[in-house]
């Protein structure tokens, strides 16, 4: 089964940065297309970036292009979201999370969510 596993979360001061970062295993990870998704209290899961499985054509929810960029290690199995200019409004628990068919960028079609890290954002 796919195993993941997200970390990097933390306490950040408004306009301040972080970098999280996501492993995973039980799938030939450089297949398929990995996504960054949140989700704050009391609100519904939203997609934040998602990227191809070779690296190439990165997708990134309106509110945080120009902010936050995902990248992805096909070597070591990782993928990360740096997060730059933060704001109140990004505090959420961030998942990780890989495509549910290898060679698919469908952002619709994402499943095997890790348990999540913890971002909280200060004004």
């Amino acid at each position: 089964q796919v195993h993941v596993v997200e970390s990097g979360g933390g306490l950040v001061q408004a306009g301040g940065s972080l970098r999280l970062s996501c492993a995973a295993s039980g799938l030939t990870f450089s297949s398929y297309a990995m996504g960054w998704f949140r989700q704050a209290p009391g609100k519904e899961r939203e997609f934040v970036a998602g990227i191809s499985w070779s690296g190439g054509s990165p997708l990134y929810a309106d509110s945080v292009k120009g902010r936050f960029i995902i990248s992805r290690d096909n070597a070591k199995n990782t993928v990360a979201l740096q997060m730059s200019s933060l704001k109140p409004e990004d505090t959420a628990v961030y998942y990780c999370a890989a495509h549910k068919l290898p060679y698919s960028s469908d952002i619709s079609g994402f499943g095997s969510w890790g348990q999540g890290t913890q971002v909280t954002v200060s004004s």
